[in-house]
């Protein structure tokens, strides 16, 4: 497969503080690639770069195999979403729509067209009369995808396009773009602080920090089998569950051991070899933790008091104390538990994390 979009040795300092280091980035032809990270990860600045907003430091930047790591922005054949709208407020919809194509000097009739077509995707024929202000929110950002839309661009780039909208529309808007990527079939790279959006529109997800990808893959990869401790933290909500704690080996089975706490690994698979007395960190998502009635026969189980039930619809949280430590589990909706209730707790091994204390690394 040909990539859309390579990002090779790229670097990117401000004075003494270096953003990017050293990215290497290859986007397949019509993949929807998603930029995750907390503020001040470099997730933005990459896309500002690929954009042509920002100039790097050192590294190439090829769209469709031409190096476009000097040309203007408007001759890279990429269309962009910001978070603010940044429509012309004193146009109507489809005069925003259709501005940059006049002033490329398009002829009217595909111009004509080029609007039809998009406000027939995004759903806004009705509103092409309207001025901004008498718009709502998630209006004004199908408006300012459809300004995008129209330029007949190899790559959209979206910069945390629905941070300004509230939960529902939110939502709403994340099932239009999927339909959209599903429909065009351009390559879309997505920056987002929010890992619902990167779970739910990626093909492949970027996490990043410090400037540096820690993780690309697949979102089920990401989710199951996260790389290093920095991943698994940060994906999944409520977080991943750790323990700090050492492998021990008892009759030529491996052990995970904490105070309070022995859990056989048998049923975990190992990316090396675990060494008797290693340092480890284990992790384990909430929806891993099984609750009385519900453990396996034979599976690794383990005595705790209920100390908060969250009622959440479809499934409950609760946080349970367990020797010194308090997990997050997640439980059926209809089940209840109140606040000091006894429960034993059962870990699926088979789908823990198991990390080296000092390198931080998946083992």
């Amino acid at each position: 497969m040909s990539h859309s979009v390579s990002i090779k040795d790229l670097s990117l300092s401000f004075g003494a503080v270096t953003v990017l280091k050293d990215l290497n980035l290859d986007i397949d032809d019509g993949e929807f690639l998603v930029l995750l990270g907390s503020s001040g990860c470099g997730k933005s600045t990459l896309l500002n770069c690929i954009a042509g907003l920002l100039e790097p430091t050192d590294g190439q930047i090829y769209i469709k195999d031409r190096n476009v790591t000097w040309e203007e922005p408007k001759d890279r054949g990429i269309g962009m979403v910001f978070q603010s709208y940044a429509l012309y407020p004193q146009m109507t919809v489809e005069k925003n729509l259709s501005f940059g194509l006049q002033v490329a000097k398009v002829p009217k009739d595909e111009i004509r067209k080029k609007v039809a077509r998009a406000a027939e995707i995004l759903q806004i024929e009705a509103l092409l009369d309207r001025k901004p202000a008498e718009l709502s929110g998630g209006q004004r950002q199908r408006v300012a995808i459809g300004r995008a839309l129209v330029r007949d661009v190899d790559v959209f780039l979206f910069d945390e396009p629905l941070s300004n909208l509230d939960a529902k529309l939110r939502s709403e808007l994340r099932v239009e773009i999927k339909r959209l990527h599903q429909s065009l079939k351009n390559t879309m790279i997505y920056v987002t602080h929010d890992q619902i959006e990167a779970l739910t529109l990626a093909d492949r997800i970027a996490i990043m920090k410090n400037g540096v990808i820690q993780q690309l893959d697949e979102p089920t990869t990401i989710y199951n089998r996260p790389v290093n401790l920095f991943v698994a933290g940060f994906i999944g909500s409520p977080s991943m569950n750790f323990f700090k704690g050492r492998v021990e080996a008892v009759d030529g089975t491996m052990h995970f051991v904490a105070p309070g706490t022995r859990l056989s690994l048998a049923g975990y698979h190992a990316d090396s070899p675990l060494k008797d007395g290693q340092a480890v960190v284990l992790g384990i998502r909430p929806e891993h933790i099984q609750v009385d009635e519900d453990i396996p026969q034979g599976a690794a189980a383990q005595d705790g008091v209920v100390d908060i039930e969250e009622p959440m619809g479809a499934d409950n949280l609760l946080w349970v104390k367990q020797g010194d430590h308090v997990l997050s589990v997640r439980t059926g909706g209809t089940r209840r538990f109140r606040p000091g209730t006894p429960v034993r707790l059962g870990y699926d091994m088979s789908v823990a994390s198991l990390f080296d204390a000092a390198s931080e690394m998946r083992l």
